[in-house]
């Protein structure tokens, strides 16, 4: 059966269809009551981390440098929680300490995969986008910035 030729009607790259009345053998996932894939829980409530020059997409991996105070408590608060984070691009990247005048309302929510302190103070951290987000309301705290989105 494994040499079959394949049939010209199934596309390419699919796994031909299974014969009535045998098991489909499928790699094993999490599935909700619907036979869906489960979404990941995410809070409506995050800490936000302002970028320069770079825009995030979801499933988007890729290392950033934080080094401003309220960035890295926001790292630090969403690492003693559940580790998202939102990630918002400032629409000037020269300014230091971003207001809500200066960034963008549509950004990402992103998981922080790993975490390294640098020796002069500065984290190193590795981000992956999870699902775009719109910000709703700043919600000013000190030292981080949290936003509801």
């Amino acid at each position: 059966m494994a040499d079959e030729p394949k049939k010209p009607d199934e596309p390419e790259g699919r796994a031909p269809a299974q014969p009535e009345g045998e098991p489909a053998s499928l790699p094993e996932t999490r599935e909700g009551a619907e036979g869906k894939e489960a979404a990941p829980e995410i809070p409506t409530v995050l800490p936000l981390l302002p970028v320069r020059d770079i825009v995030i997409f979801p499933y988007m991996t890729l290392p950033l440098f934080v080094g401003r105070e309220g960035s890295i408590a926001a790292v630090e608060e969403a690492l003693a929680r559940d580790r998202h984070i939102f990630l918002a691009t400032q629409k000037d990247p020269s300014v230091e300490e971003p207001k809500v005048e200066d960034l963008y309302r549509t950004g990402t929510v992103a998981m922080i995969m790993r975490m390294l302190k640098l020796p002069d103070g500065r984290l190193k951290i590795l981000i992956q986008g999870v699902v775009k987000g719109r910000i709703l309301e700043f919600m000013e705290s000190r030292p981080a910035v949290r936003v509801r989105i």
